[in-house]
């Protein structure tokens, strides 16, 4: 080993920055590892094909923590998010529409149209929803209590646990509802309208391979209303220059601080010495040295396939090869020569710049997640397509454009020995014909796509299983589970070692949250009170 470094980062994408920065800041000789030749993970913008760029994989802005935005000073460097004038437009079987957001009364009014009811209960589902989300935005920039800490232990879930245990007996019932229940069964308790119902039961099936009727997937509706947009709670938006620009701004800040950042560096092994992670082996050969490796990798990439069974706990393997993983994703990104005409909503507007939902009820969704689980795809997917250069014309030439197609249900693995080299281009065709349904002309329009199956996710990305959360977003793998009890707060079974990726608290997004908990966890670990009481 002829490098040595106070902390080693596996991963450029952005938790690996947003974890990379605040360590920097601290005085640490930080090293950020990329296997890819671009810096950022899946929060990247590329050329697809001549003169048309997107967002590859992680597409929408929302959930980037304030603080990360803050800290980073990311709008002094460019950072730039446009909202969305709706949330969601969803066309209907029926020939009907509904959007969602724009103001609470422009949402009443879209409802009325389905149901008087839903439009009058919409301001109580808020707060119910927004008091929840609030608490949970607060811990979500906390390091859970880490079971196996002792004292420290009951102290920490005590503190975390008071603003749950202060709220009216009520909203502890929404949190219960929210944590344990399907979507379905929450939303029936609240709405009769099914379009309203789809509405807010998209959330629940987002990197979720699951269906609404799956117990836990309320709380996956819930997490994705943790965010906001230039100071706006729950609002999306467009980030300019596509995703790549967040993270093209967080490498240059690094760098600013000092910060190495190597392309071209897949990481092989995880060199052990003595139970202490004492840097890495590159694929080429090379070794670092390092006092601490972060891993901004998925729990089952960096336990499964970069460490040695040998150096690992029996019981933690063992665990570890029982999480799940596998959101059930399909991404595309497709060149059009013109905007697409929707037969609800033909003529070009404000519609057309929000989250265009192909999923009109519940039961499409389930049907979705049921045939995904028996043929392993849909025959009728769920889309959401965004079409970003309506408001930035950086992506696409002048009278063109770029579409977003993020697609559930398609399972991780095709059953009978399928695979997904195979299946790519038929499933590729079956998304498309599912957008030609609602808005013809759309499938002439198409000049030019890129595919990414669950297995391209996995290749390209290191997504395994193509999970875009690093793992499952269930009750057993939240908060201190969140990857493996006596784990949860952003430590692994080996000294010196730490994880600060999306398979951590709070889980997947572009939210910075577990890159920024890790760093304080690892400058606690670094102070002289953590070197005199921890394990690091």
């Amino acid at each position: 080993m002829t490098k040595r470094y106070d902390a080693v980062i596996i991963g450029g994408g952005h938790n690996g920055l947003v974890c990379a920065f605040y360590l920097a800041r601290a005085g640490l000789k930080v090293r950020v590892l990329e296997r890819r030749d671009v810096i950022g993970g899946a929060a990247v913008t590329e050329e697809f094909h001549p003169g048309f760029r997107n967002s590859v994989a992680s597409y929408t802005v929302s959930l980037l923590n304030p603080k990360v935005i803050a800290d980073m000073r990311l709008a002094d460097h460019g950072y730039r998010v446009i909202e969305r004038p709706y949330s969601n437009f969803l066309p209907q079987d029926d020939g009907r529409y509904l959007l969602l957001g724009g103001g609470l009364e422009r949402t009443q009014a879209e409802f009325r149209k389905f149901s008087n009811h839903d439009a009058d209960v919409l301001p109580q589902y808020y707060d119910a929803l927004e008091t929840v989300a609030d608490v949970l935005r607060d811990l979500s920039l906390k390091a859970p209590p880490n079971v196996g800490d002792g004292v420290k232990t009951l102290v920490d879930a005590a503190r975390q646990g008071r603003r749950l245990a202060g709220l009216p007996v009520e909203k502890q019932r929404d949190v219960l509802d929210l944590f344990v229940k399907s979507a379905r069964t929450f939303l029936d308790s609240w709405f009769e309208s099914e379009a309203v119902k789809a509405a807010f039961g998209f959330d629940a099936v987002v990197g979720n391979y699951a269906s609404p009727d799956t117990p836990g997937s309320a709380y996956v509706l819930l997490h994705h209303v943790f965010g906001e947009v230039n100071g706006k709670k729950g609002a999306w938006g467009h980030s300019v220059g596509g995703m790549g620009k967040i993270t093209e701004i967080m490498a240059k800040v690094c760098r600013d601080l000092g910060v190495e950042i190597s392309l071209e560096s897949p990481v092989e092994t995880v060199l052990v010495d003595g139970g202490k992670a004492a840097g890495v082996r590159l694929a080429g050969g090379e070794e670092i040295a390092a006092e601490r490796v972060i891993a901004n990798l998925g729990p089952k990439l960096l336990y499964e396939q970069m460490i040695a069974p040998s150096d690992l706990p029996a019981d933690f393997l063992r665990r570890i090869r029982a999480f799940k993983v596998g959101s059930g994703t399909f991404r595309m990104n497709v060149a059009l020569s013109e905007l697409p005409r929707f037969s609800s909503l033909p003529e070009p507007g404000e519609h057309l710049q929000s989250g265009i939902i192909i999923a009109p009820t519940l039961d499409y969704m389930d049907r979705a997640f049921l045939d995904a689980k028996q043929y392993g795809m849909s025959k009728s997917p769920i889309v959401e397509m965004l079409i970003p250069s309506i408001v930035d014309g950086s992506l696409a030439p002048p009278g063109q454009h770029v579409a977003s197609l993020f697609c559930q249900q398609f399972a991780p693995e095709l059953p009978d020995g399928r695979s997904w080299d195979d299946e790519r281009e038929a499933a590729a065709d079956v998304i498309i014909d599912t957008v030609e349904r609602h808005a013809p002309g759309c499938k002439a329009s198409v000049i030019a796509r890129q595919i990414h199956s669950p297995l391209d996710l996995e290749r390209k990305f290191g997504l395994v299983g193509g999970d875009i959360m690093h793992g499952h977003m269930s009750l057993d793998q939240l908060w201190s589970a969140r990857p493996m009890l006596g784990h949860g707060a952003y430590r692994g079974p080996l000294k010196g070692l730490y994880m600060c990726g999306a398979g951590t608290h709070p889980g997947g997004g572009v939210t910075g949250a577990p890159g920024h908990n890790a760093a304080q966890e690892i400058l606690a670990d670094n102070s002289v009170l953590g070197r005199l009481f921890r394990r690091a």
